[in-house]
């Protein structure tokens, strides 16, 4: 059995540090782990200084066991699982704080310290933004110092002592690691593979749609994607970034005929998608390239610009007949696609009969009034374009308001929105126009995504945030095929041509949207288009340097192939770890004074010592000058002359320090000479 001393225990300063960096480590988590978990890990850490200030003893082994099981119990019923992204981080900070409950030695604080390391590793799994990056080197600084103070026997080290050792080791391990970043052979996809978690939440467009739902989105300034154009961008009034295509509806509620996950069960890999007609377009004009930047949002649907083209979509995509654009994946990372989409299209010019008839659908029992309007109107022999001309003219005609506080709707929301409130937003405009075109008998369904985008003005791309979600119409025209129709632009067009801040009374936006003035909100939005530039620039040469770019880097600097890439780093890991070795041998080195009269002093002592007279540790510089001169009398002139300059020079300040130290050089040169003749 190992022996305990008491040099083996820490010292109670040290481990109030060691809490404190803890909880500098953990924080992250706890906004991410269920309440209760945070409340257990709190109390444990809280306890465990109280114990240190009143000296309580350690818990027994039964308790100990006992709250293991307990935290292993608490994440599988928050989690369903003790492993995974969200579990398992849960549950490392939960045995790390555990583990405060049976430390007693120095060893034991090293496992607390090392596992400090392995829960900061566990903040990029949840982001891998700038600002986690600082905050993970200033928490490696501060796990670094707990190290050295660990290691340290005797009392406490001073804290500025340890941070600024621990501030300088992690300093000079950012030169290797950037070697490592840059040199290193990568691999495409992750290094590991983690389960997904089943409980994480999904955000944004959602494929079902109920009034106040895009209205409540649009209170959320997240960025959804960037779109970098190849060419010149659209108009603002061109950009609807298609989403999922609600079909059916039960009076209230449209929802997508499937989920994205649900579509890629129904057709194996290759075979042609149908949801219920054959993929068919006809496209002419100029295409407009761009690549999205997708921000993870759990879904499978991914965004583009009507209409996509079919042979040219990303790998690992394809559309459903509804021409959305689908990953088989779900978007649980940050995604990169590119896309070719025509902005003048016919959709499907022929439906068949069946399909025409499933577009007509809409409960019996539901929004009475609409139907019977719809109905007169078609009694009035109106057809196509003109029923759809009526509709739009009765949104602009009438006292209908675009509004982001629209009044609650009831049991017939489409009735009570033409009627009554008239007050809505673009999910009230679009749900009750397809209703008002399917009752007078044409195909409509409703599509949701985002419309517009602002530019950076830093930058070359485009921001589309959860603000820009956005819900419009398509319908089915004989000959023409699947039509966009937005009719929020027949009662707010500035939202359309030039964003919904342009729309919308002020004192109903969000601060975000606002864009006049100069207080508060301006400044935060010029402060939002700088850091997202930062960020692109980031996500481009950071968190994107994948193989090929890396390649396309160091093809540079003619290292573009795996044999120069290794011989490279080969070279200046070895260059590294030279400097390294020159710098510990310096340290090694006895120490140099900046103190020019006492550095010639040492030179002449090195030089006496070479004859037989060696100053001892316990003589002064006149005492060992006088025994000098009794041992060796033919140097008594140099000696008194050394001894004169050196004590003139060092203590006496009787001369100009120069003028002294010019006395000192003399003396020795001329002892130099004495020995020498």
């Amino acid at each position: 059995m190992t022996r305990t001393t008491a040099e083996d225990y820490l010292a109670q300063a040290s481990l109030l540090r060691l809490l404190g960096v803890i909880a500098l480590v953990t924080a992250p988590q706890f906004l991410r782990m269920p309440a209760y978990l945070g409340a257990l890990v709190g109390v444990i850490g809280i306890w465990r200084a109280v114990a240190a200030l009143r000296q309580w003893r350690l818990p027994p082994t039964w308790l100990k066991v006992t709250l293991v099981l307990l935290a292993f119990a608490l994440v599988q019923v928050s989690y369903g699982r003790v492993n995974g992204q969200h579990a398992g981080a849960a549950l490392l900070v939960v045995m790390l704080a555990l583990k405060l409950t049976e430390m007693r030695s120095r060893r034991d604080v090293l496992v607390v310290v090392s596992l400090c390391y392995f829960v900061m590793l566990t903040h990029f799994l949840f982001s891998q933004e700038m600002w986690t990056i600082g905050y993970l080197l200033l928490c490696a600084v501060a796990v670094t110092a707990m190290l050295i103070e660990a290691n340290h026997a005797g009392r406490p080290l001073p804290p500025r002592v340890t941070l600024r050792k621990g501030a300088f080791l992690v300093a000079e391990a950012l030169p290797l690691m950037l070697l490592f970043f840059i040199l290193f052979p990568r691999v495409p996809g992750p290094l590991w593979g983690l389960p997904a978690d089943a409980g994480a939440a999904r955000s944004g467009i959602s494929d079902t749609m109920d009034p106040g739902d895009i209205a409540k989105l649009v209170q959320d300034d997240a960025i959804a994607f960037r779109v970098r154009f190849t060419g010149t961008p659209p108009p603002q009034k061109q950009l609807y970034w298609r989403g999922p295509v609600l079909w059916y509806f039960d009076g209230r509620r449209w929802r997508a005929p499937f989920h994205g996950d649900d579509y890629f069960a129904m057709y194996a890999p290759g075979t042609q998608l149908n949801a219920y007609a054959s993929l068919s377009a006809e496209v002419a004009g100029e295409p407009v390239g761009y690549e999205v930047t997708l921000e993870p949002n759990r879904q499978n649907w991914l965004f583009a610009l009507d209409v996509p083209r079919a042979d040219a979509l990303p790998p690992g995509t394809q559309l459903t007949g509804y021409y959305q654009l689908l990953s088989r994946d779900i978007i649980k990372d940050r995604y990169r696609y590119e896309a070719i989409s025509y902005p003048r299209y016919r959709l499907e010019p022929e439906m068949a009969e069946q399909w025409q008839r499933s577009g007509i659908r809409l409960p019996e029992d539901r929004n009475p009034r609409a139907r019977a309007l719809a109905q007169q109107w078609r009694e009035e022999g109106l057809t196509g374009r003109a029923l759809v001309n009526r509709a739009l003219q009765t949104f602009r005609a009438e006292k209908f308001y675009y509004t982001l506080e629209p009044p609650k709707l009831g049991d017939n929301p489409v009735d009570e929105f033409l009627f009554e409130t008239r007050r809505g937003f673009c999910e009230h405009y679009a749900s009750a126009f397809t209703v008002l075109m399917r009752a007078a008998g044409i195909p409509a369904r409703v599509v949701v995504g985002y419309q517009g985008g602002e530019p950076n003005s830093l930058g070359d791309y485009y921001v589309v945030r959860q603000s820009d979600a956005h819900a419009w119409s398509e319908i089915w025209l004989a000959g023409e095929g699947w039509v966009r129709v937005d009719p929020t632009a027949a009662v707010a067009p500035e939202r359309v041509e030039h964003g919904l801040s342009n729309a919308i009374a002020e004192s109903e936006l969000p601060g975000f949207l606002r864009r006049g003035g100069s207080g508060f909100w301006y400044w935060r939005l010029q402060a939002s288009v700088a850091w997202d530039w930062v960020n692109v620039k980031w996500d481009r040469w950071v968190l994107g340097f994948n193989p090929e770019r890396q390649f396309e880097f160091l093809n540079r600097f003619g290292l573009g192939d795996w044999q120069n890439m290794v011989i490279a780093l080969t070279v200046g890991i070895t260059l590294f770890m030279g400097l390294v070795g020159l710098r510990v041998l310096r340290q090694m080195l006895p120490a140099t004074t900046a103190d020019p009269a006492l550095r010639l002093w040492r030179q002449a002592t090195r030089q006496l010592a070479k004859q037989g007279l060696t100053q001892a540790a316990s003589e002064g510089p006149r005492d060992f000058v006088e025994r000098a001169v009794r041992e060796r009398p033919d140097l008594s002139a140099p000696l008194q002359q050394l001894l004169r300059a050196y004590l003139s020079a060092r203590y006496l300040q009787e001369r100009a320090p120069r003028e002294a130290e010019v006395e000192l050089l003399g003396a020795l040169k001329a002892l130099k000479a004495l020995k020498a003749s």
